[in-house]
């Protein structure tokens, strides 16, 4: 007996923007316009507006992978919530949005995050099935591009000075605001680079597996769960991690990003450490 795939009715507020998503939006947002203004402590401001920047960045990222598979044939990812862009709907909203975040804080890396389910059963094509892996990495260079943007233009003009106590002192336009978004398109460009490796469980891995045979698919797919930590460690541990680095500050320098306001930006966010 052959079993039949059968399409959900889509639900009516389907793409109607979550209440969680909004709310992370308008904390991104006040922070920015927080670290603008220097209100407060403008240690916490940077830390709320990279750490929400990056939130809906992720969000925004799972968003194209959950559209392209509806798009293209998988309305089941209406029924799940996926187009609603709310992180809580995430397969394990532990691994896909607390485990980034703490990477993203202490490690400054751009961590893939958040997990849609797609049900390939109603995908008919191999080039569909790829181009739902790839719109999530290719969401995250249109992110780190539309984030380069003031550097490519001129803004951003931070001035740095050594001072007294050995610490670099800014002073410009804004400097707390340039770092900030210096260092949450750094996170991008990670994530993107990230993201396009063919490992497996990676979206670069899922890109390439439809065009492998089925035998070699299975092996894939037994290896998924375990990719992400392989590479994980090679970065920390090896001198793989030395070239993602110099590839992705390489990407940086062409987008016009001072890799010093790249350091600041990741320096300020960790609050807790200076004063």
């Amino acid at each position: 007996m052959t079993y039949e795939p059968v399409y959900t009715r889509t639900p009516r507020n389907a793409f109607v923007p979550s209440p969680v998503f909004v709310g992370i939006l308008a904390v991104f947002v006040v922070s920015g316009w927080m670290t603008w203004a220097r209100f407060g402590n403008v240690r916490v401001d940077v830390f709320l507006f990279i750490v929400t920047g990056w939130l809906v960045s992720l969000c925004l990222h799972e968003y194209a992978h959950a559209l392209a598979g509806f798009v293209s044939g998988d309305k089941t990812v209406a029924e799940r919530g996926y187009l609603r862009l709310n992180p809580l709907k995430y397969t394990n909203p532990l691994l896909s949005i607390v485990l980034p975040v703490v990477v993203v804080v202490l490690g400054g890396i751009g961590l893939p995050g958040g997990a849609v389910w797609i049900d390939h059963r109603y995908i008919n094509s191999k080039v569909k099935d790829s181009l739902i892996s790839a719109v999530g990495p290719l969401t995250n260079v249109v992110l780190a591009l539309l984030l380069s943007v003031p550097f490519l233009i001129g803004f951003g003009d931070v001035h740095l000075a050594l001072l007294p106590t050995g610490e670099v002192g800014l002073s410009g336009a804004h400097p707390q605001f340039w770092c900030a978004l210096a260092a949450l398109a750094f996170l991008q460009i990670t994530a993107s680079v990230l993201n396009f490796i063919p490992v497996p469980g990676l979206d670069g891995g899922s890109i390439i597996a439809p065009w492998m045979s089925p035998a070699y698919q299975r092996a894939w797919s037994l290896f998924a769960p375990y990719g992400f930590i392989l590479l994980f460690l090679a970065l920390w541990q090896t001198r793989l991690g030395d070239w993602f680095f110099q590839a992705v500050y390489w990407i940086g320098d062409l987008l016009s990003i001072d890799r010093t306001l790249i350091q600041i930006g990741l320096e300020l966010m960790r609050f807790w450490s200076g004063s």
